[in-house]
């Protein structure tokens, strides 16, 4: 058995949890921050068969876009903002990031 964990960007939560939904596979979302932008995210942890990991994981490459986005830069900490002039910058945004892990023991109370 794998424990999945997937960390996607809010807009692409409501997309994967009715896909997930929909091909039977039970999970728990968590909100969670992102760290470079401060964004919200959505942390997926979702219990698998290692038989099906291969099934999962297409479903939230198919569901989880990585896009570009521009954003404007935080001005630095502890330094002179006065000569600081906010560009914005485009990065790119979305996708998913995926651990797999092994589970040894599983039990639902």
């Amino acid at each position: 058995m794998k424990l999945i964990m997937a960390v996607v960007q809010d807009k692409d939560s409501n997309r994967l949890s009715s896909a997930l939904v929909k091909a039977g596979f039970k999970a728990t979302k968590l909100a969670s921050t992102g760290g470079f932008l401060r964004s919200g995210n959505t942390t997926f942890l979702i219990g698998v068969e290692d038989n099906k990991v291969d099934d999962l994981l297409n479903i939230i490459k198919e569901n989880c876009e990585s896009r570009e986005q521009l954003v404007a830069p935080v001005s630095p900490m502890g330094g002179n903002a006065d000569s600081f002039i906010p560009h914005p910058v485009e990065v790119e945004v979305g996708g998913a990031t995926v651990f797999v892990l092994s589970v040894d023991e599983f039990k639902r109370f």
